[in-house]
């Protein structure tokens, strides 16, 4: 056994055995649903920042993305991490926070498809979004275990598939017992190591090749075109650009981002978690990218094994007890995530999809269980999907489509039928349909080209279905201008009360002068 695997065991031991006892800590907050759901929406800026940054932020991002956005755009890839700190937490705090707090409060709406019903009035938007979060957020989830296979091979030799049950049984525990204060509190410790580790690791790295002049000077001068990897916007700006947006703005209409506003306690706790995020997005995710830039140290063209090898390439060589540290780091970051999807998506299907389907009113014990075993459903499923992707399905175009087309469809369907309809009166139903069959309809159609059952060559068409981060760029910008255009066109649809639903703005409170000049 490696001198890692001695030095990681014990931290892991500690780690797994903080996680549970923080479940069991939390179940006395998660006696009815809206404790187990939002924590009683009384949680503050810490936990809530903490719990946004870490379910934005999974090891996909430190071993995949930042590898293979590293390679391709070099030290520019850093603008990825900043416009994630920028775009995807700065400005979803200050755009959504607030108003998504004050409104699903007023409406009693616990999830985004619950949102949509009882702002639309439309039990019809709801199963809809719910059946588009169950079909997008399973391959999403399963792709999160991604990131452990190698690092975890490296450093322990032990077979992949027993890393994504012992990851998936863990997570399963805390959130079974706990709800969102036990993934709330697991979050914070899990984002605290996470900060901890990628700031050792860049130091490190950094240091192991002579500094970061040298580290740079040498990226710069190996081959005719290193230089265009230590530039400032890197070789390719344009598809640099739609990879920012996509990984920024998308966030804004996951809902197992915008649900950490659910629950956020008061005015006060969302002033200090908009900065508290960006923050830690400026740390993380920057510091993710910004390590991944330095990949080409370690490989060439024709040496490189596959992106998600540059980054364990690059923690190789490092001092034993780092190695330990990035593999809590990893598995931190991978659990974070994957409690926060599998609560969004049972509390979904079992608030939005099952409990109108029974014939009788059910008790909150009845619907607490019920959520409970769909959490072990989702797990399990994502786990299994995760394996046979490693092995049975190994060369499975359909997927690893399925995987990458995931974010986009979630983000093209939901981000401007929620926006709007936390800022505009006149957003209608037929423009919130009509978003929901364009963002996932737009993505079913990059599966399919991706898979190769459409042929499409050339022309503005062929530019929007290159891959995956295109075609979800266009389904969210596409969104935003497709609800506006159609709600003025069928302002028929428009809920009739709507003057009453944003009356929840206009209530006045009583503020210490500190907060308000007024």
């Amino acid at each position: 056994m490696s001198t890692s695997a001695i030095i990681a065991i014990p931290m892991l031991i500690l780690f797994f055995t903080l996680m549970i006892g923080v479940g069991l800590y939390c179940r006395k907050h998660a006696t009815n649903v809206d404790s187990f759901v939002l924590g009683g929406r009384s949680v503050g800026p810490w936990l809530t920042a903490f719990a946004f940054g870490t379910s934005y932020f999974s090891a996909v991002i430190f071993v995949g993305y930042a590898g293979q956005f590293g390679w391709n755009f070099g030290i520019a890839s850093t603008w990825i991490g900043l416009g994630n700190a920028f775009i995807g937490s700065l400005l979803a705090w200050i755009v959504l926070g607030r108003r998504t707090r004050v409104m699903t409060q007023h409406l009693g709406s616990k999830t985004m498809p619950d949102f949509f019903a009882k702002r639309y009035h439309s039990n019809a938007l709801k199963i809809a979004a719910s059946v588009i979060v169950f079909i997008f957020l399973i391959p999403y989830t399963a792709s999160l275990y991604n990131g452990l296979s190698s690092l975890f091979n490296n450093v322990f030799s032990i077979p992949y598939w027993a890393v994504v049950v012992l990851m998936a049984a863990l997570t399963g525990l805390y959130v079974i017992f706990g709800g969102y204060m036990a993934t709330a509190i697991n979050d914070f410790i899990q984002g605290i190591i996470m900060l901890v580790g990628i700031v050792v690791v860049i130091a490190a790295v950094l240091n192991g090749n002579g500094g970061f002049m040298k580290a740079v000077e040498t990226i710069a001068t190996t081959g005719t075109d290193g230089w265009k990897y230590t530039s400032f916007l890197g070789p390719n700006p344009v598809f640099l650009f739609f990879v920012v947006m996509l990984t920024s703005l998308g966030t804004w209409g996951l809902p197992q981002m915008v649900g950490k506003f659910y629950s956020i306690k008061d005015e006060d706790s969302i002033k200090k978690g908009t900065v508290i995020s960006t923050v830690f997005a400026i740390i993380v995710a920057g510091g993710c990218y910004f390590l991944g830039g330095f990949g080409r140290l370690y490989f060439t063209p024709e040496t490189l094994p596959g992106y998600d090898k540059i980054i364990p390439a690059m923690l190789s060589n490092l001092a034993p007890v780092i190695v330990a540290l990035i593999v809590v780091l990893v598995l931190a970051a991978s659990m974070s995530t994957l409690s926060s999807l599998v609560l969004t998506s049972s509390s979904t299907l079992a608030l939005d999809v099952i409990a109108p389907l029974r014939k009788k009113e059910t008790s909150e014990k009845s619907t607490l269980l019920t959520m409970r075993w769909l959490i072990v459903f989702f797990i399990a499923v994502s786990a299994i999907i995760a394996i046979l992707k490693d092995s049975i399905w190994a060369d499975s175009v359909f997927i690893a489509q399925m995987m990458g087309v995931s974010w986009g469809a979630l983000a093209g369907a939901f981000l401007a039928p929620f926006m709007y309809g936390l800022y505009w009166k006149k957003t209608t139903k037929a423009a919130v349909a009509a978003c929901f069959i364009f963002g996932t309809g737009l993505e079913i159609i990059q599966l399919c080209i991706s898979v190769g059952w459409i042929k499409l060559s050339g022309g503005f068409l062929g530019f929007v279905f290159t891959n995956s981060l295109y075609s979800g760029v266009f389904a969210m910008v596409g969104g935003l201008i497709l609800v506006p255009i159609v709600s003025l066109l069928t302002q028929k649809t428009k809920p009739a009360d709507v003057d009453s639903m944003f009356s929840c703005y206009d209530k006045e409170i009583v503020t210490d002068v500190t907060d308000s000049l007024g």
